[in-house]
């Protein structure tokens, strides 16, 4: 029964680990659509199965801005306070394109390493 638990603790951190490894390419992938605010990032995110919650996400979007990847404005909001809407820069939307064609290269060195193709 330990046995079990352990191999479902082992899981967990691998799944927590990978997930962590691609937040950042699937937050500039979501704004590549458009500016966009933090509960809907969110959502997209759970959509996909990437549990994400907010105290995750603001030192993220506070880190690709400081790197100059992410700008943002405050809009008004028609119910409630404003919202903070992020939006990729130019140097944001480069590196973005680096990240898709370095995960293409890891998904092809992945299949051949797993399935030899």
């Amino acid at each position: 029964m330990e046995e079990n638990k352990t191999i479902e603790l082992n899981a967990d951190n691998v799944k927590a680990q990978m997930r962590k490894g691609v937040l950042e390419y699937c937050i500039l992938s979501i704004l590549r659509k458009g500016p966009s605010y933090v509960s809907p990032m969110i959502a997209q995110l759970k959509k996909g199965q990437m549990i994400v919650v907010e105290g995750t996400l603001y030192p993220l979007l506070t880190r690709l801005k400081n790197q100059s990847l992410l700008s943002y404005k405050w809009e008004e909001s028609p119910s409630g306070p404003p919202r903070k809407y992020y939006s990729l820069t130019d140097r944001g939307l480069e590196s973005l394109k680096l990240m898709d064609e370095a995960w293409g290269e890891v998904v092809k060195t992945v299949d051949y390493i797993k399935n030899g193709i």
